[in-house]
């Protein structure tokens, strides 16, 4: 892994970014879809919910592996963070994800609603299944930092280009850390246990000064 010229930047949580959308568009598509399920439809409700289970699935497997190349190519070519890097929090990277894309989901959820009067719950079954195949990609994710003892970042700068994907044409590269970087694990699901949060100087909840840690992205 190369380092990283100095001079620092801001560094998101590739696993995070991608694990930002699943829950609301999970619970987005668990309620249109229990909503949908109340109009009888052009289709009838059979048909509607078993066609919605089939969009399920189909979403899910889909979004849970589109584009694994490129963050497989993005991930082996990943340079190691500098000293002056700052790691950005778990919370912050969410909070600013869905900030970004608040209208997104609203358009979405009421789309998955409107299909409702179609083809019931079909809509919001198939929003639920983005966000599930969503879960499994940044568990997928996971697996790959663990494999590469290293965690993924992104500049942020960078994700506010392309709708905000950690795997678009304008990425350049990740930079890489160690495993017990920042304050979410492989994957990017909170840590159970926080105690070390890295942000190129380690700092540990307890008396006495900072100290540098071999974890962190200044190693």
């Amino acid at each position: 892994m190369a380092r990283a010229a100095r001079g620092g930047q801001g560094l998101a949580r590739v696993a995070v970014v991608v694990r930002a959308g699943a829950a609301p568009l999970w619970w987005l598509g668990v309620c249109a879809a229990g909503i949908g399920v109340l109009v009888p439809g052009l289709t009838g409700r059979g048909i509607g919910l078993l066609a919605g289970a089939a969009l399920f699935l189909v979403a899910t497997a889909v979004t849970a592996t589109v584009r694994r190349g490129r963050y497989r190519a993005l991930a082996g070519a990943a340079s190691r963070a500098g000293r002056h890097d700052v790691l950005q929090d778990r919370a912050v990277t969410v909070r600013t994800w869905r900030r970004g894309h608040r209208w997104w989901l609203l358009a979405a959820a009421v789309a998955a609603l409107a299909a409702s009067f179609a083809v019931p719950a079909a809509g919001g079954l198939l929003l639920a299944g983005v966000g599930t195949g969503l879960r499994l990609k940044a568990a997928w994710l996971g697996r790959v930092e663990r494999d590469a003892d290293a965690l993924l970042w992104i500049r942020v700068d960078w994700l506010a280009r392309d709708g905000g994907s950690p795997a678009a044409r304008s990425v350049k590269g990740y930079r890489g850390t160690g495993i017990a970087a920042g304050d979410a694990a492989p994957g990017g699901a909170r840590r159970r246990n926080a105690a070390l949060v890295c942000n190129g100087r380690a700092r540990v909840r307890s008396a006495g000064p900072p100290r540098y840690c071999a974890n962190c992205g200044g190693a």
